[in-house]
């Protein structure tokens, strides 16, 4: 059927007598010339056959063995004792059981202790058959011998001596192998299956592969998002105060280009430990190094997919999420519990606490941005930044103006939360609605000191502190530049954002923060995918 071969046999629902066996005979050094329907004339005598094929190749030729499968056993017994042996074609064949290929495997042992096939190479091409013979055939005598051969009858330089007697095989690969043969240090076997000497090629292959990363567990560093014109030895030039360099290497393409990664390999544990605490997140060049221990393709992998699943879980729960990027929350802001709608942060203006002589309880706390300023600070509005002088739309939502890591503009500090005294109402409503207001600072970038000395969850955070009110001076900036006068600044879509670019490498990050155009793509990127989702979807994240 369209050139390739079918067979049609009954249908076993049994799955046991499927997988028996019951009735399989197995046939080889069949003549290619024999086909499905010679093999099956030629067995049909014994009994009634179920199942029959001569076993071909991509190209439809013969591969010289076959099966029959007989609906019982003693008609597969009847046949194997007829043909066995027997000439087909004037070629002599043999007929067994079939074996299944995991009871073959079971019994290699066994074959390797008692063989009688021996391989031979390294013959000199002048070698032929009577004279192979008469060199094997002084240790016992040869059942078959042969040197292959090309399509034009040249020696290929190896052949196959099978012996009687295990003993006589035993000895010619004992006296025989790295003997000197006509100019030729001969190469003298045991004769392996395909099968074995792949198995034990992979075997061998895995226990190397694993010796040598136990050899380098720990002491293998990868280097990324360096200069393309960092090379090899301005590599371990600038690793090289931590401790002894095995090798340093930065992997180029096909065009000799820097990939801008690399690995350094110590001699110790310690000292490569050394070196990630110091030179993770430390500028060379223009970039923030990403130091960390090496790891293989397979590992990064599966901790990859492990992390997918444990996202795709978390979504199935109902956590506030989008795609695989967790929603991030200020700071004294609490994720919902699953299954519970966890009430909005209610706006407040600055200097105006949500309850006259109170402090903000936890998860009513404002956003970065959104302290309350100190005593005498004049009230603002907080929407409609357009009324703003400029584009300080941050400013609209901002109160005290100290800024700084750990200050009171951002970090949840009890001192920092402290509420200004309630002012009346009247007070508020007098208040000029179009002074501009004044202009809170951002939190600064983090240091390569401060990031070097967080943990992996410290430092996601330290990073999401410093990105989140960015983020909101984007969003105020957007709605300032709309032109529906009643456009207001969309915190919740700010935290979203903000989780997505929190899922990107810390040095990526690093980066963003650095350099504000980076940051306003990104920015703009978020936008466009969020808006891509539709409004139902995002409150299914929600």
């Amino acid at each position: 059927i369209k050139g390739r071969s079918c067979r049609i046999m009954w249908s076993q629902r049994n799955p046991a007598l499927r997988r028996k066996g019951t009735g399989n005979v197995f046939i080889k050094n069949l003549d290619p010339t024999i086909d499905h329907k010679a093999l099956h004339d030629t067995f049909a005598a014994f009994g009634n056959i179920l199942s029959c094929k001569v076993a071909t190749d991509m190209h439809g030729n013969s591969r010289g063995h076959g099966y029959v499968h007989y609906d019982t056993q003693e008609a597969a017994d009847l046949a194997i004792e007829k043909v066995n042996g027997m000439l087909l074609n004037d070629m002599k064949v043999f007929v067994g059981h079939h074996v299944a290929h995991s009871e073959r495997l079971s019994n290699m042992e066994a074959m390797r202790a008692n063989f009688t096939n021996v391989y031979v190479k390294h013959l000199n091409p002048e070698v032929d058959e009577d004279e192979l013979r008469e060199l094997f055939g002084q240790y016992g005598e040869i059942a078959s011998l042969v040197i292959q051969r090309d399509e034009e009858g040249n020696s290929r330089k190896f052949g196959f001596v099978d012996f009687k007697d295990h003993e006589a095989a035993r000895r010619v690969v004992e006296e025989l192998h790295g003997t000197d043969h006509r100019g030729q240090k001969l190469f003298v076997s045991r004769a392996q299956r395909r099968m074995e000497r792949d198995r034990e090629l992979r075997d061998q292959y895995e226990k190397t592969k694993m010796e040598k990363l136990s050899k380098y567990q720990g002491v293998n560093l990868y280097i990324k998002n360096f200069d393309e014109d960092i090379d090899d030895d301005k590599l371990r030039q600038e690793f090289a105060p931590y401790g002894v360099i095995t090798s340093a290497k930065v992997m180029r393409d096909d065009k000799g280009l820097s990939r801008g990664f690399g690995f350094v390999c110590f001699t110790s544990p310690e000292e490569a430990s050394k070196a990630i605490t110091e030179m993770n997140g430390r500028i060379l060049g223009k970039k923030p190094l990403y130091v960390a221990l090496a790891q293989r393709g397979d590992q990064r992998r599966q901790q990859i997919e492990a992390s997918k699943r444990q996202w795709h879980s978390t979504a199935a729960m109902g956590a506030p999420m989008y795609g695989a990027a967790p929603m991030y929350y200020p700071p004294g802001y609490a994720p919902p519990r699953v299954g519970y709608q966890a009430p909005r942060p209610a706006r407040w203006q600055a200097g105006q606490p949500p309850v006259p002589g109170q402090y903000p309880v936890p998860g009513q706390y404002p956003v970065p941005g959104q302290y309350p300023a100190p005593a005498g600070a004049r009230p603002m509005r907080p929407r409609n930044p357009r009324q703003n002088s400029g584009r300080g739309g941050y400013a609209a939502r901002g109160g005290s103006g100290s800024g700084g890591r750990g200050g009171s503009s951002y970090r949840n500090n009890p001192r920092a939360m402290q509420q200004a005294p309630a002012q009346p109402q009247d007070a508020l409503a007098e208040a000029p609605a179009a002074e501009a207001p004044q202009q809170a600072q951002l939190p600064p970038v983090p240091t390569p000191s401060e990031l070097a000395a967080a943990t992996d969850d410290e430092l996601k955070q330290i990073l999401g502190e410093a990105l989140y009110p960015r983020i909101v001076r984007l969003e105020e900036t957007r709605a300032a530049d709309t032109p529906d006068a009643q456009a207001e600044v969309d915190e919740e879509r700010a935290g979203k954002i903000t989780g997505m670019l929190l899922e990107m490498d810390n040095s990526e990050l690093l980066n963003l923060l650095e350099d504000p155009n980076a940051l306003e793509a990104k920015f703009t990127e978020a936008i466009d995918v969020l808006a891509d989702k539709g409004p139902d979807d995002a409150e299914d994240a929600e």
